[in-house]
């Protein structure tokens, strides 16, 4: 831990659970990093970033008050952190499985897939990012933002290639957000009994999205 102070910003693949291992191999400063955000993410799923105390989240941690200081700061630091590895670990993920894959439709359904692999097993997570979006401030809140657009971007950007591809005449933008909707909220129902697995539900998910855009829209009228 000697080195965490230093180093904390600029990880960008810290492993935290249900996380995809990074290039790099698994330290125990990664290791480490991963748990007290993990311990992190439950104290903000529970209590509410607002609610949370730096004193709670040292009890959850196994750190002195002062060492959390020390390494951290602030929660908002915590937070930030927590966003990060989130959005990060997803957006680079997605990237390497976008590679050498041309069909549209099946660019969309590995988007659908990426993002519920990781947040089926990160549901507390996912609540966390939904709930506490605006907490971040100043230079933190613009980092992650600056990652939040790249993903949206990614996903505008395999909507508006299925558009084109396919001559359809629908307004990405309005799917995107549609999808994100969909995808954002499953912590509020999820039940792996009854929904399936991530692979399952990716392919449910897909279909709903693609035979909505697909077959309900008509080809655009070629001029």
């Amino acid at each position: 831990m000697a080195t965490l102070s230093a180093a904390r910003a600029s990880r960008r693949h810290t492993p935290v659970s249900g996380a995809t291992p990074s290039r790099a191999p698994v330290t125990r400063f990664d290791r480490r990093l991963g748990q007290i955000l993990d311990h992190a993410t439950e104290v903000f799923c529970e209590k509410g970033y607002e609610g949370a105390s730096m004193r709670d989240l040292s009890r959850a941690t196994g750190m002195s008050l002062a060492g959390l200081y020390h390494y951290f700061q602030s929660k908002e630091r915590l937070l930030y952190l927590i966003q990060k590895h989130a959005f990060t670990t997803i957006l680079e993920k997605l990237k390497g499985r976008l590679e050498n894959v041309t069909d549209p439709e099946q660019r969309i359904r590995i988007f659908i897939l990426n993002h519920l692999e990781y947040f089926v097993s990160n549901q507390q997570g996912l609540k966390v990012l939904a709930h506490e979006d605006e907490a971040l401030k100043n230079g933190l809140s613009s980092e992650i933002a600056g990652i939040k657009r790249e993903y949206y971007r990614i996903c505008l950007g395999l909507m508006e290639d299925l558009r084109r591809r396919r001559g359809l005449d629908f307004n990405t933008r309005t799917s995107v957000m549609s999808l994100f909707g969909m995808i954002n909220w499953i912590y509020t129902w999820y039940n792996p009994r009854v929904d399936g697995n991530a692979d399952v539900l990716a392919e449910r998910m897909g279909n709903i999205v693609l035979d909505g855009i697909v077959r309900s829209v008509k080809p655009r009228r070629k001029v």
